[in-house]
């Protein structure tokens, strides 16, 4: 509840979140499109505000400063298709005698990096239970790794967990300052980062012996801004959002001439996160079907996709692990070839040579590279979902998005509930815990297996990052029996009257219900009912919900509404017709004072007439609030909102609060 906490308040900072004015509070709101595409399973739609959009800075791929042009905004859910369906197809553009010096450049680099003065290979691992379930064979490439069978192995996590920092990000950072004039290291580097990327930097400093500047948002967590300090790095916290931690870094880098480090959008930050790809290439030398990446800024992606597309061979044979030892235990890997087989392994001809396929796995709510490969052209969110905070980005670098848009395969998309619920996956079959972030390209693997019906295929996921806060496990222990469709979240309408209840239950069935609330009214003749029920197949919920219809019982599958999950179950009972009442999900910074600019800009003026908080372990606190606004104070009530800087959406149309709120 820290963000709930009463300290003066900060100074303000605009970040409008409408393009179109506000309409009353039950008619929600509309948004403007420049130009609209449909494709199959795809609805998209490009946007660009009323003001001018200011350009996103980038670096080039030769380091020669560029014009940005304008960025066009769209909203996440523009792009919307089937979990595990391999959507947003890049279109590459004709290839020129420029794209092939790239291409050898990048090979060459990735092949000479320096990142092993810090990191060691990542041993893939063999997921056998997710193989049996999936019925593939699942590799998972893990930057933390520490397994008791062979010594070489002990050895190099050793000296890995003694560096403090697994994840790719530390591999970009040491390889762009390793090739840093001496004099121009002398001078110290600089960055902005709330996550990897900072303790990356401040630890590929102490190896070089430069001084580092970490610039980080007031928001980030204690855990991880301390974590930097014990590096040796300097932390300065400025700034709600990383976008003005961002600007504070880059103008202070110019004033010290210092080196701004970015985390993903410079050639020698690619090349040492292609390294992941030369490894998974030297381990497997099988075929791969597709290995899936996290995709934030495109950085990670864009250097296994410039490794992997060049070097790994066409694929005319199927590696193949027996089903009688799917549950022995497997493990490739080690820097000298260290290799643990357990399973009975054979291989068979196939048909025709194909490519390893390099798939990106983005949040369906931060589907920055998606969308900009739908479009053909960078774009800018309008806003981002934080959950998985790792890849929370609003625009894709400018090089990543060129070599992933000759190279890469497609973007497949996830929700928080498959992310959940890959985090318990992994904690099952390895006994630990991932960041959101590190388990979105798991997420991604599994719902494309399931998508395409895969059989028998070699599958890798790069499983990297472990920054949970412990905060943020309740969510995830709530989700991710929704996430892999066991738990259902429904609501249904029984008449006040004696015997219903009884009904009810029969009608549920052989269903085991695992969460119910209800609260009686006098002033209704049927009561809503709020419920979660495990299930194991899509046909039995089904099959429930037609009993309850042919009941007269009207049913109403919430699963999929993120509202009902965050606030409105817990709200259950305080149903009320508000007039004039608008209904918005704002996001507080966690930090004392919040509370208080927030009833600064709307209090006394409107009578608040709902507020419900729900820590989630962000970096902002997800924050339902009800206000009475008249149709007439709209526009009042818009520029108030944009001027408190936090964002926001309107939900006052959402179907489910008007069902089970009013």
């Amino acid at each position: 509840m820290e963000a709930l906490s009463f300290a003066p308040p900060q100074p303000r900072l605009c970040r409008p979140k409408f393009s179109t004015p506000i309409k009353s509070p039950n008619n929600g709101v509309l948004r403007s499109t420049a130009a609209t595409k449909i494709r199959p399973y795809i609805v998209a739609v490009l946007s660009k505000q009323t003001a001018e959009i200011s350009p996103v800075p980038a670096v080039a791929s030769r380091e020669k400063p560029l014009q940005a042009a304008p960025l066009y905004r769209v909203s996440p859910d523009s792009l919307l298709y089937p979990a595990g369906f391999l959507g947003a197809v890049p279109e590459p553009p004709l290839a020129d005698g420029d794209g092939i010096i790239d291409a050898m450049e990048y090979l060459t680099n990735i092949l000479s990096s320096r990142v092993y003065d810090v990191a060691v290979e990542s041993p893939l691992q063999f997921a056998s239970k997710l193989s049996e379930r999936l019925g593939v064979n699942m590799f998972l490439s893990r930057e933390r790794i520490y397994n008791r069978s062979c010594p070489l192995i002990m050895y190099l996590n050793f000296k890995l967990a003694a560096n403090r920092v697994f994840s790719f990000k530390l591999r970009g950072a040491y390889n762009m300052m390793a090739k840093l004039p001496k004099e121009q290291l002398e001078k110290g580097v600089i960055c902005s980062s709330a996550g990897n990327h900072a303790q990356g930097v401040a630890l590929a400093a102490q190896k070089l012996g430069c001084d580092a500047v970490i610039v980080m948002p007031v928001t980030t967590p204690e855990i991880k801004w301390k974590s930097v300090k014990r590096l040796g790095a300097t932390v300065v916290l400025v700034g709600d959002s990383y976008d003005e931690a961002q600007a504070y870094a880059k103008k202070r880098g110019e004033e010290e001439g210092r080196t701004f480090v970015p985390p993903f959008d410079h050639p020698h930050v690619i090349m040492g996160q292609g390294t992941v790809g030369m490894e998974i290439v030297r381990q497997i030398q099988s075929p791969i079907h597709a290995i899936f990446v996290p995709v934030g800024g495109g950085g990670l992606i864009a250097g296994i996709a410039a490794y992997v597309k060049r070097v790994s061979p066409e694929q005319r044979f199927q590696f193949i692990v027996s089903k009688r030892a799917a549950g022995v235990g497997w493990m490739v890997g080690g820097a000298m070839g260290c290799v643990l087989m357990t399973c009975q392994v054979s291989t068979q001809a196939i048909g025709e040579p194909t490519m390893v396929k390099i798939i990106g796995v983005e949040p369906a709510d931060a589907n920055a590279m998606a969308l900009s490969l739908h479009h053909g052209q960078r774009v800018m969110l309008d806003q981002v979902g934080g959950f998985a905070d790792g890849v929370a980005v609003k625009v894709v670098g400018e090089e990543t998005f060129r070599l992933c848009r000759e190279l890469i395969d497609g973007v497949v998309l996830v929700s928080r509930d498959a992310i959940c619920a890959s985090i318990k996956d992994m904690f099952e079959e390895k006994r630990s815990i991932l960041e959101p972030a590190g388990a979105l390209a798991l997420a991604g693997a599994e719902a494309y297996c399931k998508y395409y019906g895969l059989k028998d295929e070699n599958i890798v996921a790069i499983a990297s990052g472990a920054n949970m806060n412990f905060d943020r496990l309740r969510l995830v222990t709530e989700l991710a029996d929704v996430g892999r469709k066991r738990e259902a979240v429904l609501a249904t309408f029984l008449p006040e009257e004696p015997g219903s209840f009884k009904q009810f239950c029969e009608l549920v069935g052989p269903m085991n219900i695992t969460e119910f609330k209800y609260r009686f009214n006098s002033d209704e003749e049927a009561a809503r009912v709020f419920y979660s029920v495990g299930l194991h197949t899509d046909l039995e919920l089904g099959a429930m919900v037609d009993r309850m219809e042919s009941s007269q019982l009207r049913t109403l599958d919430l699963t999929d509404n993120n509202l009902v999950k965050d606030h409105l179950r817990y709200l259950m009972g305080g149903r009320s017709n508000v007039e004039n009442e608008l209904l918005c999900r704002f996001i507080f910074p966690e930090r004392p004072g919040a509370l208080m600019k927030f009833l600064d800009a709307f209090s006394p003026r409107w009578n608040i007439s709902l507020f419900h908080y729900r820590a989630q372990g962000e970096t902002g606190a997800n924050v339902l609030v009800g206000i009475q606004v008249a149709q007439t104070e709209m526009d009042e009530f818009q520029s108030r909102a944009n001027g408190l800087g936090y964002d926001y959406v309107v939900e006052s149309d959402n179907e489910a609060f008007q069902l089970l709120m009013h």
